[in-house]
């Protein structure tokens, strides 16, 4: 017998041989079933064999863990039961994130309706089945023949660079895979899932919600946002690389100069076919908006340059500098300081000083020091002239109730995030929250002295943040800008490395801290060196020419 401490539940004895599963099947979760375990700061799967006396916390969908794990193993259900009825080589693609939901492609299949709901319902066949979800340690070459096997040219270009001697494997229903984390121990736990058709080759996987008490996330039209993930897929066969498998074949191959440049390019392609809308349209107000560290800042001076090209005289703000002093910022429902919700920002002050520089008067704008936390002794002084264009950055911009005063047919509307273009491999997408808190922490340490542990405390809140005050906001954008770059985290990688390393066992933050290393270990390097001076991933390592 072993001695186990359960968070929440007390001491239990388990018999030897026991599983983690076994000891969650005779507890009582509050709401949803357990699906996952955190044994010493590990993530573990339930199928783990308990071996001594010890402490556990059993996790559930509400986690994000917990979540991340249902998201993959409903995603590894769907490809097995695509794979059972349309043939074992069949290329399924999870594509990217809306809502909490994934947008997926078969690949070479006309997706109709009745091919939906046959898939769906071998799904939830094998889900009533219980069928278990079994993890398989394999050795890499033992792996890459697997992949060889199933069609998964994807993942044994992927498996080439690992640089541990194992690899976890899961296997249902005679399928294996790959799958980035940990998964759920059987299909019954899977209940709660939809396909819905949208494109020729696309539909939507649909999943339970957190904002939506785990029932199934709401599909609203995000027809703009779509229209950016479509082009960044065209960027990505411009770029010629969609997984990290080929970029990291792209860097052997001594070709990562030419991926910097020609994606920069198509960022400066971007950026001047936005500036010549907003002078052919004659607009006066260009509100820059978009989730944290989506890039702003660099993006609002680059968009300057082409507007000079273009004979305006621009000048920026940024929201930014009108935050209320720290001992004033409003906090959230966890008590941690809220420097998302609109309440954080000097609202009056922010009016007083548009319409004071609309009226042509000279402003002197404030200037906040993060580092202190509260606003510089002097600011700098602006004027505009008839004529020029005022760009205001800042993750409130398209809120009307920031300037709710200026006539609409004045204002220009850009929404900006970093919607990665690129995935670990066909079935492990990299989500844009993980680009950008990684980009946070590094630019957070040099530029705000917050270590990363810190930065990764207050991440529940910026997200909370930005699903009730930006993202509500995206389709009213009259533009769009991606601001990822696929061959970013070969460079963000030797700042934010040495960072995460420095989270100590004992902090809370550290089990996410290793999740980053680990996910930043598949990606080889890149010296940042050769990323040019007014790239938007300079705004966070440093050495920005703005």
């Amino acid at each position: 017998m072993y001695k186990i401490m359960i968070k929440d539940h007390g001491e239990i004895d388990a018999p030897e041989g026991s599983t983690l599963f076994n000891v969650a099947n005779n507890i009582v979760a509050d709401r949803q079933p357990y699906v996952l375990a955190i044994v010493d700061q590990r993530v573990q799967d339930l199928s783990a064999q308990i071996e001594m006396d010890g402490s556990v916390e059993f996790i559930t969908i509400a986690h994000p863990e917990g979540f991340r794990a249902y998201q993959r193993s409903v995603v590894f259900l769907m490809i097995v039961a695509a794979k059972s009825l349309l043939g074992p080589k069949t290329r399924v693609v999870i594509e990217h994130s809306i809502n909490k939901n994934l947008f997926c492609e078969i690949r070479d299949v006309d997706i109709t309706e009745k091919l939906l709901r046959t898939i769906e319902r071998k799904m939830r066949e094998m889900a009533r089945r219980d069928t278990p979800i079994s993890k398989n340690v394999l050795s890499v070459s033992e792996a890459m023949k697997i992949a060889e096997q199933f069609g998964y040219e994807d993942k044994a270009a992927l498996l080439k660079y690992r640089r541990v001697s194992n690899v976890n494997f899961y296997k249902l229903d005679g399928y294996y895979d790959y799958f980035y984390g940990p998964m759920l121990p059987t299909t019954g736990l899977i209940n709660n899932f939809k396909l819905i058709k949208r494109q020729r080759h696309g539909f939507v996987l649909q999943m339970p919600s957190p904002q939506n008490a785990y029932e199934l996330a709401e599909i609203t039209p995000n027809t703009k946002i779509s229209e950016v993930f479509a082009e960044s897929n065209e960027w990505a066969r411009i770029l010629n690389v969609d997984t990290v498998g080929a970029l990291n074949d792209l860097i052997c191959r001594g070709e990562a100069g030419d991926i910097i440049r020609i994606n920069e390019a198509l960022h400066e392609k971007k950026i001047a076919y936005l500036a010549d809308r907003i002078h052919d349209e004659k607009k006066t107000i260009v509100l820059i908006a978009g989730p944290s560290s989506s890039g702003k800042t660099t993006f609002a001076q680059r968009l300057c340059i082409q507007l000079r090209v273009n004979g305006l005289r621009p000048s920026v703000i940024s929201l930014d500098d009108y935050f209320l002093d720290r001992e004033y910022s409003p906090r959230d429902v966890e008590g941690k300081l809220d420097y998302e919700t609109i309440e954080a920002i000097d609202i009056k002050k922010f009016n007083d000083d548009l319409s004071a520089l609309l009226a042509g008067e000279a402003v002197e704008v404030p200037r906040f020091d993060f580092i202190v936390g509260r606003r510089a002794p002097q600011g700098r002084i602006i004027k505009l002239l008839t004529g020029d264009v005022l760009i205001v950055e800042g993750i409130h911009g398209l809120n009307e109730r920031l300037t709710e005063h200026i006539p609409r047919d004045k204002k220009f509307k850009i929404f900006i995030s970093a919607l990665t273009q690129l995935n670990v491999d066909d079935h492990n997408r990299i989500p844009t929250t993980d680009t950008r808190l990684l980009r946070r922490i590094v630019r957070d340490n040099r530029a705000r002295g917050v270590n990363a542990a810190q930065s990764i405390n207050r991440w529940s809140s910026v997200l909370r943040g930005e699903n009730t005050f930006i993202f509500p906001f995206q389709e009213e954008a009259d533009g769009f800008f991606n601001s990822a770059l696929v061959y970013e985290m070969c460079v963000l990688k030797q700042y934010a490395e040495p960072l995460l390393f420095r989270v100590e066992k004992d902090e809370p933050e550290y089990m996410e801290a290793r999740r980053l290393i680990k996910f930043l270990d598949t990606f080889l390097g890149i010296d940042s060196e050769v990323v040019q001076s007014n790239s938007i991933l300079r705004e966070f390592i440093g050495g920005s020419c703005f």
